[in-house]
């Protein structure tokens, strides 16, 4: 990781600046500034989806140009060993490039916000943990993170960086057959593409080096329940803050959408900054179509300084 970026590295991956936010033109500048006159003097909640990460490399699940996925339910992973072999494989070949990818200027926007004092706090639907990477700390890591993998038997919990190294030496020669076996694609999640079967029936997965037990990453599956902790962490930020910015989210799951309900429900307003349809432009006060991270670069220099602004509140982490 830079020393010039003041990220906490929990990834342990980070090891570039942030790239300087794309400029915004004329127009971009007259619709952030309408957010600008919104958000003013109000502490705010922040909801960040797959959106941000684009500029960070990470690929969106349904931006404009994103390719139709469907994601492994958590039903079908732990139904199945061939689909949890098939779901290793693939994820053990996009966290090889994913893993390398580092904050953008979104991120460092949202971590400068908090460091000053504007924020309830922030709510994630990323697994990329880019926020704590770019300085943010506190973090609702709503659909868990990427850098963590569970035993479903014993719940132990082990790093990704671990599991990725006993993975290469059981699997030697499998991430370089992979690339040259075709196309890759990579999604937010670190899955990606195989093209060739073979390379899949033939991959070892491993187990819990604990117990022996069936090891998932730690993420929440299509499918699976976030956890009422985590949930009731976001609401509360939501209820701290006097207005909610989304930022790169199309909030297709109800996982995101619920809090832009709750917000709107309560009269606060709601921003939304996205390139395409979301499902709470309903609900929303003021819909930008732009690009997240020039915006929020844009807001975290220009939005005032909170009367006697206090530090974001104070939930443990679950």
């Amino acid at each position: 990781m830079s020393q010039g970026r003041p990220g906490v590295g929990m990834t342990g991956f980070a090891s570039m600046a942030p790239a300087p936010a794309p400029q915004l033109d004329h127009h971009e500048l007259d619709a952030v500034q309408q957010a600008l006159g919104v958000l003013s003097g109000r502490r705010l909640a922040v909801l960040t989806g797959a959106g941000l990460s684009t500029d960070s490399g990470i690929p969106d699940y349904r931006g404009p140009g994103s390719a139709p996925r469907n994601p492994m339910t958590f039903q079908e992973f732990i139904g199945s060993e061939a689909n949890r072999r098939r779901y290793w494989a693939r994820n053990h070949l996009g966290w090889s490039h994913l893993r390398h990818a580092d904050p953008n200027a979104g991120h460092a926007a949202v971590a400068l916000m908090e460091r000053r004092g504007l924020l309830s706090g922030l709510i994630t639907q990323n697994v990329d943990r880019l926020h704590e990477d770019a300085g943010s700390i506190n973090v609702v890591d709503l659909h868990g993170r990427f850098d963590q993998v569970i035993c479903l038997d014993n719940g132990h919990i082990f790093s990704r960086r671990l599991i990725a190294a006993i993975l290469e030496e059981i699997n030697p020669g499998f991430l370089a057959a992979a690339l040259e076996s075709g196309v890759v694609e990579m999604a937010p999640d670190a899955d990606a593409t195989v093209e060739d079967p073979e390379l899949i029936t033939s991959f070892v997965m491993a187990v819990c080096p604990i117990c022996g037990g069936t090891l998932k990453p730690d993420f929440v599956y299509f499918g699976e329940n976030v956890p009422k902790g985590r949930v009731e962490r976001a609401y509360a930020m939501v209820d701290e803050a006097e207005a909610l910015l989304v930022a790169g989210s199309s909030l297709t799951v109800q996982s995101g959408l619920r809090f832009v309900r709750h917000a709107a429900k309560a009269a606060k307003p709601v921003i939304i900054i996205n390139r395409g349809p979301t499902r709470g432009d309903g609900f929303a006060e003021l819909k930008l179509e732009l690009g997240v991270s020039g915006a929020l670069d844009y807001l975290s220099r220009n939005l005032p300084d909170l009367p006697g602004a206090k530090a974001p509140i104070g939930v443990s982490p679950v």
